[in-house]
């Protein structure tokens, strides 16, 4: 059990409870729930009138910080971490260095936007690198577990909000900078600041890579770090590609030494993925030529470009659900067809209504036809969210089915020989909100459930 807890919710025998004053809820009006719950110490910035002891301290998260760099630092300091950050591309570039050590025999643990991963085990996490008592408590168990390695991804907000206080990197990767996060950091300048941030965050040896192809690649360098590149003209080069739906023959080159690989992916955004585990995994000292012994045993993480044989055609499914998103799964897939290229999209509801009629239009400007559906509606009346989509579109290639599951349904009812069907927003979701309520339904499955 860790000794410390910020969430009364979660409190356990014995453990000390730390009242985190939040955004939009103080951990100080929980005291008394995490007493309930056996907390034996609490941590405070108030005075308080409790039966159990209790610490003031002037803020009490720089005293979780600091208290958890001092009583773990060394704990963790024993684990090889690798830290990818970057617009787009962490989800897949760390999923894939975490499956590609694992296949060349390293114990490692993977944490990111679709979870943790070690082996086995699975903990589902509610944001990409999640908050710094999260972090600390999966890096400890992930050592306890027998891990020597572990690939995060590393978010802006995380970097701002000191997440990653303590943690440092033998290896990080940066994959790209793209307009994203903007409700939060307002300008492109302050997005690239709160990513350079992981500079702080290096061991005396580490290693930087960095995507050569981003105009801010070289913003990444840092005295005395080595430093690669990867992309065209960089150190690890991309010579040319092939793309299918269904996988990719890459030619490449390193120290003058030209490599062939077929990767059991899609698209070119891939290539730039692909290229991002192997720099790192090779400078982990595998050889390249091991490496690609192994990439036919990758799989894409769920809800990443995952690609499904179904009907006569091909499904997608992605993550994807901002404009900028969606015109580049679109697009990318655009490259590839022999047919048609059909996309299932929606928007979800108590969130920015701005993008909804940019996705309508986006999607229908770009697909030969599209199935506007429900993406996780929340309290919002799905109609009133699909009229805003609707807004955008002046073409008639398209149609309304608010069941998700009608929705996908017909899109493979739909698919003749050679079509791609892209299913757009969901990804590795597993749910779908109406209302205030969580119902099961995941993209994959009803792919795989079709016909039966």
């Amino acid at each position: 059990m860790f000794k410390y807890e910020t969430d009364s919710r979660k409190v356990e025998k014995g453990q000390t409870f730390i009242a985190i004053k939040g955004l939009t809820v103080d951990g100080h009006d929980f005291i008394s729930s995490a007493i309930e719950n056996g907390a034996s110490h609490i941590i405070s910035e108030k005075d308080l009138d409790i039966d159990i002891p209790y610490t003031k301290v002037k803020d009490t998260s720089e005293y979780l910080k600091n208290t958890l760099k001092k009583e773990y630092k060394d704990i963790i300091d024993k684990l090889f971490l690798i830290g990818v950050t970057g617009t787009n591309g962490k989800t897949t570039s760390c999923y894939l260095t975490y499956q590609m050590l694992l296949n060349l025999g390293v114990d490692t643990a993977y944490i990111g936007t679709i979870g943790y991963y070690h082996k086995d085990e699975f903990i589902e996490l509610n944001n990409t690198t999640p908050d710094i008592l999260t972090v600390y408590k999966l890096l400890v168990h992930a050592y306890e577990s027998g891990c020597s390695t572990v690939v995060m991804e590393v978010s802006s907000q995380a970097l701002s909000y000191d997440r990653l206080y303590g943690i440092d990197y033998s290896i990080i990767g940066f994959t790209n900078l793209t307009e994203d996060h903007l409700d939060y950091h307002k300008t492109m300048e302050n997005y690239l600041k709160a990513k350079l941030l992981i500079l702080d965050h290096l061991k005396k040896d580490a290693i930087i890579i960095a995507n050569k192809d981003d105009k801010v690649y070289d913003k990444f360098k840092k005295k005395n770090h080595k430093f690669l590149t990867f992309g065209y003209n960089a150190d690890y080069e991309i010579i040319d590609f092939k793309t299918t739906p269904n996988d990719t023959d890459l030619t490449f080159k390193y120290d003058n030494k030209e490599y062939k690989v077929t990767l059991p992916l899609t698209s070119k955004f891939n290539v730039y993925n692909y290229l991002t585990m192997l720099s790192i995994v090779n400078n982990y000292n595998f050889s390249i030529e091991d490496i690609i012994k192994n990439t036919k045993k990758l799989k894409a993480p769920k809800g990443r470009s995952e690609a499904y044989k179904v009907n006569n055609g091909t499904a997608i499914i992605d993550y994807a659900h901002t404009p900028d998103a969606v015109e580049k799964v679109i697009s990318a897939y655009l490259e590839l067809k022999k047919n048609r290229v059909i996309t299932i999209v929606g928007c979800g509801g108590d969130r920015d209504p701005k993008k909804r009629p940019i996705m309508g239009e986006i999607a229908t400007r770009l697909s030969d036809y599209v199935i506007l559906t429900n993406d996780n509606p929340r309290t919002e009346d799905p109609q009133k969210i699909m009229d805003d989509i609707l807004k955008g579109i002046t073409k008639d290639n398209y149609e309304v089915i608010l069941d998700r599951k009608e929705a996908i349904k017909k899109g493979i009812d739909m698919l003749e020989k050679d079509d791609i069907l892209l299913i757009l927003g969901k990804g590795h979701e597993n749910y779908q909100i109406i209302g205030k309520t969580k119902y099961h339904l995941d993209d994959a499955e009803e792919v795989l459930n079709y016909g039966k």
